[in-house]
């Protein structure tokens, strides 16, 4: 990967959009600019899970400004990130299309677990070093992350369902707030904070630390109202629970630190906080001005420096399903040579390949019958810390698909897979075949084509004569593709 003196990232959350510019220098980022717009996606997210036009409409107008602000930065320096809302949305990809366009970079859907490791990342970065392990958290308009971690590795990581936008159109209608509203979201908020407890809990950490606009606003509220002396405390949220039931309604809610933009989530939020303050056993919690953005970056200057997080994820799913590496390797050099051959793709169609060989046989690990529909499963559902869904659905792809009939695969039966991703199933799919022996193949000379109509291999002059199961191989492989009606020449 090329290095870059300059990053940005850009956190889709479902409240708030997030841009931030840094410079690089060494092994440090310094700010140069950062946006930030109240875009509220959650509230657009109707009860049938469709993500309405006006939400739709408030995020493609903040997505353009951020476009001019990125504009001239290369593609590698840049990585955008949707959060909740969008994993949630059942029309996210028609969204997502559009985005897209509007911003000038792909966007990437993060699950849950995945998140929570970018806030670590970007909150541990921040805090001075300590040998307490810390429980931060991240209280977000969708979900709220949990992280247990030392340093800056992340022990435990989980997401849950509690947003302060959610929370507070669910249990705070028109913004209005009553004693049995405020008692029924913090009670809904431990039940959810209760699944997770044992691992989160008092005896798990030494220090809490919050991140995000919930934890700022409420310590900002609290600091300046004479409430807390540093940070969020159990004492400060009963005062300001008091403040909230005197209210009535947010709108009459006036206290310091309280900004227009988070008034209307504030009284989700607080409940929230209170829930995981009494199920978790926090009685005083430091806030970081850092979180997922910079954590976004981070990852990003590690990709830079040769420290991908997805590198590593590889090669520990290597090891837990016990993939045999040396066959791994074959297949990975065999794909990376035809994909240099065709003249096609570039780094990260590289990058996939060569990911997708190296853990194509991860289902050996269940069942030898159908083992790559186990790869494939494993793959899409795992948590697999540093990739994006869309990057662990492109890897699931290529195992479901590295042997068998392409007709079972649906995505591929109803042309739904374009000539990208097609090449480079067609790529594994042959490497697979001439490694099948799990040996080298030994291609001196060999050429290969892939074009929008189908694609060529051309091998040495009597190589197969003395290797019959590969020449029947690649015979039922040109059947294969022609079922889909792609052409498949072999010379």
């Amino acid at each position: 990967m090329k290095s870059n003196d300059t990053l940005a990232a850009v956190d889709l959350g479902s409240n708030s959009f997030r841009l931030e510019v840094a410079r690089v220098a060494g092994d440090q980022l310094y700010p140069l600019d950062s946006l930030k717009e109240t875009v509220r996606l959650a509230a657009g997210l109707q009860d049938d899970k469709i993500l309405d036009g006006a939400a739709q409409e408030r995020a493609l107008a903040c997505l353009r400004r951020f476009g001019e602000r990125l504009r001239g930065l290369p593609a590698e320096a840049v990585r955008c990130v949707g959060t909740s809302t969008l994993r949630i949305a059942r029309n996210a990809d028609a969204f997502l299309a559009q985005a897209e366009a509007a911003l000038g970079h792909p966007i990437e859907i993060v699950a849950g677990r995945e998140e929570a490791r970018l806030i670590y990342l970007g909150v541990a970065h921040s805090l001075p070093a300590s040998p307490d392990r810390r429980l931060v958290v991240d209280i977000g308009g969708g979900s709220t992350e949990f992280i247990v971690g030392h340093g800056l590795k992340p022990h435990e990581r989980e997401s849950l369902h509690l947003g302060c936008v959610h929370f507070s159109r669910r249990f705070f209608e028109h913004g209005m707030v009553n004693r049995a509203a405020l008692k029924a979201a913090e009670l809904s908020a431990r039940a959810e904070v209760e699944r997770i407890a044992h691992a989160f809990g008092r005896g798990n950490w030494q220090q809490a630390v919050g991140s995000s606009g919930t934890a700022r606003a409420l310590r900002d509220i609290l600091e300046q109202s004479g409430w807390s002396a540093g940070g969020i405390t159990r004492d400060g949220l009963d005062r300001l629970r008091g403040a909230l039931l005197a209210a009535g309604d947010v709108e009459r809610l006036e206290l310091p630190g309280l900004s227009r933009d988070r008034r209307p989530v504030i009284a989700g939020g607080f409940a929230i906080m209170a829930g995981l303050f009494a199920e978790l056993g926090i009685e005083q919690m430091d806030v970081a001005d850092t979180a997922m953005r910079e954590g976004i970056l981070y990852d990003l200057l590690g990709r830079f420096h040769a420290h991908d997080m997805r590198e590593a994820t590889v090669a520990e799913f290597a090891r837990r399903y016990h993939v045999d590496a040396g066959q791994a390797g074959r297949v990975k050099r065999s794909v990376l040579t035809l994909l240099a051959a065709t003249g096609c793709g570039d780094e990260n169609d590289a990058r996939i390949l060569g990911w997708a060989a190296r853990l194509h046989e991860i289902g050996l690990s269940v069942s030898h019958s159908g083992y790559h529909r186990h790869s494939a499963y494993i793959l899409e559902n795992a948590d697999m810390p540093g990739f994006s869904r869309t990057e662990q659905a492109q890897l699931a792809l290529l195992a479901r698909t590295q042997r068998g009939s392409l007709l079972k695969v649906p995505a591929l039966a109803a042309g739904e897979v374009d000539e990208r991703e097609r090449r480079s199933i067609w790529l594994l799919r042959q490497a697979v075949i001439l490694c099948r022996s799990r040996a080298d193949p030994r291609l001196a000379e060999f050429a290969a084509e892939s074009t929008p109509k189908g694609f060529r291999l051309m091998l040495p002059s009597g190589w197969l004569d003395a290797r019959p199961l590969t020449q029947r191989a690649l015979d039922d492989e040109i059947q294969h593709w022609q079922a889909l009606g792609i052409k498949y020449a072999l010379d």
